[in-house]
């Protein structure tokens, strides 16, 4: 008989994985050095990030099928290879000072290996969770929320050593071996697999675990409404939360009169709580569920968004930051488990990229929503208002899907009642 892997070991390769392609969110640390060395503006040089961010979302969508057929070894040895290869390719652009290839190599193919990279341990930790599930995808999604805080001194360190081409030499290597040899562990469970006592909890009512609501495709499961539910949850949930993050630094020294140097402190420990809350929540929802997680989510972020242009109070202000964005990490950790738990694992790869398409159009629909306000009035009053009324939205969703599952529900016991009736009467 084949060794079953060990599935904690699986986790520690999607971790090594998304610690890799998480430092994307340390971009920001290159532009003043692009822009000192090279001439370039801040929209330039933000521009890669963002088209790396939009490829990442679909890139997830239109891979997720790959993912599942080729199966996670493939598909993390291949988004290793496309971000090692886009980090690397962005060292050329810079020798070369071509922004053109910067956003090929950078944007789309570095975006292309994020994406890839994002889906393919997660819909097979889920395989091997299926009794913790939250608290294995937050494993892994929470390296992608701390990677900035491991990489930003690093790149920070290589710029001042090595030069900026340089850096990017180095890391893309870095990082095409560590996704590489992490991929090398990466495998689905076998065939009837469950963790030990999993399935006998099942059997005699004592697991408090409901068994998934449906084995649907990914083809079936964008034709049903609590997809899109879920869609709009987590574009609602990444809107505002990418949005503040553009902003947390100038937005702090206008509302609570921090000084530049507080506001940038602060905006370091927004990191810390963007990976915690991924860990946290998504561990959380294990126990009280993902709907009443998600509702919770929209509670909170409906009192922060209100009461935020208010809050000239600096220790206020930031427990407020603090608080929206473990709800903005806690949303992308708990949805590939959502996913699990209303359309099953058949095709969770593909269904979890569909569901990220929010996430590209989030990246490019907050920043410029809150932008193109905030120049027009002069505030951020209106910008969190309108923020607010989203979140009151959301909430409506986060109970209208409960009805949707209830109903199903409902429906699956019935059916299940009138076969046993059946079966009684042969």
């Amino acid at each position: 008989m084949e060794k079953v892997k060990n599935r904690w070991l699986i986790a520690a390769s999607a971790v090594g994985i998304h610690l890799s392609i998480g430092s994307a969110y340390a971009w920001s640390v290159f532009t003043n050095p692009m822009i000192d060395e090279y001439g370039w503006s801040q929209t330039q040089v933000s521009t890669a990030f963002s088209i790396a961010i939009f490829f990442l979302g679909f890139s997830a969508a239109f891979m997720g099928r790959f993912v599942e057929k080729g199966g996670p070894r493939k598909s993390g040895m291949l988004a290793g290879l496309c971000f090692g290869l886009g980090v690397v390719g962005s060292g050329l652009a810079t020798a070369l000072e071509s922004l053109p290839l910067l956003y090929l190599s950078y944007g789309i193919i570095g975006g292309v290996g994020l994406g890839i990279g994002y889906i393919a341990p997660v819909s097979t930790l889920v395989k091997w969770f299926p009794d913790r599930r939250g608290l294995a995808t937050g494993l892994a999604i929470m390296g992608f929320g701390f990677a900035a805080m491991v990489s930003s001194p690093a790149i920070k360190a290589l710029i001042d050593g090595v030069g900026i081409s340089n850096t990017f030499y180095i890391l893309g290597t870095i990082y095409f071996i560590v996704m590489t040899a992490s991929a090398q562990y990466l495998a689905p469970p076998p065939e009837g697999w469950a963790p030990k006592g999993f399935t006998e909890k099942q059997e005699t009512g004592k697991s408090k675990i409901k068994p998934d609501l449906s084995q649907l495709t990914a083809n079936e499961a964008i034709k049903t409404r609590r997809f899109w539910m879920l869609w709009f949850m987590l574009f609602i949930n990444v809107t505002c939360g990418i949005a503040i993050l553009a902003v947390a630094s100038p937005m702090a020294e206008e509302i609570a009169g921090m000084t530049a140097f507080a506001a940038a402190a602060m905006v370091g420990l927004l990191g810390l709580f963007n990976g915690g809350g991924r860990i946290g929540w998504a561990s959380l929802s294990d126990y009280i569920g993902r709907p009443n997680v998600y509702s919770a989510f929209f509670v909170i972020q409906v009192v922060a968004f209100a009461v935020l242009p208010f809050a000239s109070n600096p220790l206020l202000f930031q427990l407020l930051l603090f608080a929206i964005l473990t709800c903005y990490g806690g949303g992308f950790a708990s949805i590939p488990a959502y996913i699990g738990d209303l359309f099953g694992t058949k095709q969770l790869g593909a269904i979890h990229g569909y569901i990220l398409t929010a996430w590209a159009m989030a990246g490019v629909v907050g920043p410029i929503l809150l932008s193109l306000i905030y120049d027009n009035t002069n505030s951020y009053t209106l910008t969190m208002t309108i923020f607010t009324v989203m979140f009151a939205l959301a909430l409506g969703i986060s109970l209208w899907i409960r009805v949707d599952i209830k109903r199903l529900r409902g429906e699956q016991e019935k059916t299940a009642m009138q076969h046993a009736t059946a079966a009684a009467t042969k």
